[in-house]
Formats: C-alpha cells, sequence, structure tokens
C-alpha cells in the first residue's frame, strides 16, 4: 500500500501541539511499519523550517516537496478542487492529514484526517478574523464528510465531532497523544538543570504555565490567582515567582498588559522560547504547573508536567479530566478563586504535594506515542 501524508503543518518549525503529534507520531509509525510506502507531502515557496532529514533514515518513506506560493495552491485547492494531491505525488491509496488544511483529492484516495478540536466552532471568539476566516475557507465539515476515517485526540474531542457536524460515531476513532521519549523528570543533581535555570533566568521557586499566549489559554486568571495568593503574605508563599512561557498567540498585548497591571508583577517572569530539549528541565524546575485552559483537544503541556513530576492544576472542562485523570488538581476556568485555592493547598500541604506528583507520573505512563502509532497503522491498513 502507499500511502501519502501531509506534512505542510510542519514548515514553520513551530513546536506547538499540532507539530509534536505530527512529528512524534510519524517517527512511530516509520519504526512500526517497514511494509508500506510513504510519501510526505510538503509546500512551500521558500524552503521549509522543518528539519525534513529526520525521515532519510526509513527507507520506505520519501519526501515530495513543491514550491507553489501557498495562496495560489490554497486557491486552486478550494475553488478548482485541482491540483489533486494524490496525482501531484504519483497516485497513492490512502492519504492521511494529521491536522486540517486545504485539500483537492481524487476519487482514487481514500482520507484519513485527524481532528484535534473544534476550538474554532466552540470559541471563535478567541481567534482573531484571520483565522476564523481561514477555517470558514478550510471547511472543516466538509473534510470530515469526505474522510473514510477521522481521528480524534481524546473522547471530549469525538462528542464534539459527533454533536457539531453530525458525523457517524463509527467514523470516528480516539487515538490519545503522548509525549516524547526525552520529556521526563530529571534527577536533581543533573547538571543541565542549574545549565537551563542560568540560560533562563529562573528563580529557584516558581509556578509554571508553558503554552502559547493567547485568550483561550486563560491567562490572567493565572496572575489573578497568583496576586491572590500573594496577598497572604505568608513566607512560605512568598518566595515563589510565576513564569509564563510560551509563544506570542492572538491577543497577546492585552495579556501582556494585565500581567504589567498585576499587584506584584515584579514577580512574574516572561519568557518566549523554552526549545524542545530544554523542556524537561524546565519542568523538573518547576514547584507546580497551572493550565487553566478555557478548552484544549487535549493538552500535551499537561501531560509533558506530569512525566516530569510536577503536581499539576487546570480546568474540569473539554479533555482534560481524561488527560489529568487522578494525576491534578482540576478547577473551574471561570472561577479564579479556585486556582488561588489550589495553589495554595499545593504549595503548604507538603504531604498533599507529594501524594498528587506520584499520581501524575502514575497517570503520565498511560500514554504512549508507540501505543498510538500502533492505532493509526492499524487504521491505515483496513
Amino acid at each position: 500500500m502507499r500511502v501519502g501524508i501531509d506534512i505542510r503543518c510542519l514548515v514553520e518549525g513551530k513546536n506547538t501541539g499540532v507539530e509534536e503529534y505530527t512529528t512524534n507520531i510519524l517517527h512511530r509509525l516509520f519504526e512500526l511499519d517497514q511494509k508500506n510506502d510513504y510519501v510526505l507531502f510538503i509546500n512551500s515557496w521558500h524552503e521549509p523550517k522543518a528539519q525534513l532529514q529526520q525521515f532519510e533514515k526509513y527507507k520506505n518513506v520519501s519526501v515530495q516537496q513543491f514550491h507553489i506560493p501557498n495562496k495560489l495552491l490554497n486557491f486552486c485547492f478550494w475553488y478548482l478542487r485541482w491540483p489533486q494531491i494524490d496525482k501531484m505525488l504519483g497516485g497513492v491509496d490512502k492519504f492521511f492529514m494529521p491536522n486540517i488544511n486545504f485539500l483537492a483529492l481524487s476519487k482514487d484516495a481514500k482520507l484519513v484526517l485527524t481532528i484535534h478540536d473544534l476550538s474554532f466552532e466552540i470559541f471563535p471568539e478567541t481567534f482573531s478574523f484571520k483565522r476564523r476566516a481561514w477555517h470558514h475557507f478550510i471547511n472543516t465539515r466538509s473534510l470530515c464528510q469526505r474522510a473514510e476515517k477521522i481521528i480524534t485526540v481524546s473522547d471530549s474531542s469525538k462528542q464534539d465531532l459527533i454533536s457539531y457536524y453530525g458525523i457517524d460515531p463509527s467514523k470516528v476513532e480516539r487515538i490519545y497523544n503522548a509525549v516524547a521519549d526525552d520529556i521526563e523528570q530529571l534527577d536533581r543533581n543533573d547538571p543541565r538543570l542549574m545549565a537551563v535555570k542560568e540560560k533562563y533566568h529562573l528563580p529557584f521557586n516558581f509556578i509554571f504555565y508553558l503554552g502559547t499566549i493567547e485568550p483561550r489559554k486563560n491567562i490572567p486568571a493565572i496572575v489573578a490567582a497568583f496576586d491572590q495568593l500573594k496577598t497572604l503574605q505568608n513566607p512560605q508563599l512568598d518566595k515563589f515567582k510565576l513564569v509564563i512561557a510560551g509563544g506570542k498567540g492572538w491577543g497577546v498585548e492585552k495579556i501582556l498588559t494585565k500581567m504589567r497591571k498585576a499587584q506584584k508583577t515584579d514577580d512574574i517572569i516572561f519568557t518566549t522560547c523554552i526549545t524542545n530539549q530544554d523542556k524537561a528541565a524546565v519542568y523538573t524546575l518547576a514547584s507546580i504547573f497551572v493550565y487553566p485552559s478555557f478548552f484544549e483537544g487535549f493538552g500535551i503541556p499537561v501531560l509533558e508536567a506530569m512525566r516530569c513530576g510536577v503536581p499539576v492544576i487546570t480546568s474540569n472542562v473539554s479533555s482534560l479530566p481524561e488527560v489529568v485523570g487522578e494525576g491534578g488538581l482540576m478547577v473551574d476556568p471561570d472561577n479564579p478563586n479556585e486556582l488561588y485555592l489550589a495553589m495554595k493547598e499545593l504549595l503548604l500541604n507538603k504531604d498533599f504535594y507529594d501524594q498528587l506528583k506520584n499520581k501524575a507520573l502514575r497517570q503520565s505512563i498511560r500514554f504512549n506515542w508507540t501505543t498510538s502509532a500502533r492505532q493509526l497503522l492499524t487504521i491505515l491498513g483496513k
């Protein structure tokens, strides 16, 4: 069988959830399967920032790179339904899209599509006009109707697809995300910890958030809860700083303004770039991880933190309860006071802190990229 795979989501070389998902599940898939042939489709007018050489070690994997202006190609896909990607690749039996994008396929190719979440349908107000227009023209509902199989990364996302688009449940398969092998708790004597601490100018004790800086992530609630924590003037709590890390998304300036206006703004550290190789060290250094997002299709940072043995506080909505299980505290994202109380309890109750830390590690082991890739291979083989 010849399988085409869309890797356009890797063009910019970013570290967001979609890129993490695509890179990790594809590597495990290629390690498991030496029988089928895989041809990867990528298009970029300029040289892509993706590390395409990472796929060269697999004998049954090839990359076909095109240099057509994206706006022109997307218009052709959308308006003309041409050119057909499977024909551009020399013909494929199935075409796997790890994320939604503009698409034109012939009837000869069966489509397997991953839908990470429907946040753009459920919380459109948290997206820019440009991004909402992009989703409108992509027409995710039509893509789902065209697909032979749809993969979602959580039961929550699966239910959203069924509810919002009326998709037949038998057409949707849930395959959980996982985390990269190098995301794990480091030994406290590991020299990388001090090197990373100095690199990012991190304090000795800090509450940590990692993710895109955008409205959906509910960062003002973290700032409000942190301010409330500091008003206690408790010596045990006064030593903690707040570290906010992640790429700048839409609406970032309003969020940064609120951070600057916080009562304890001098205790808030903002850093935009934490590399993949440094993430495990930063998680290990953190005292607790907070992620009170309004909506997530999965929430990889929560799982990464748990894998590194960091007690987690996250939201009790969408997919997050599936990921956290008993490995973290869940709060109402609309109620910063709940977040404050959870932070206070964790930081002042050592026995509870240690219990949650152990539960987080146990919960994180349930998620594995090899298991996920094996499920994907089964779907592709049907």
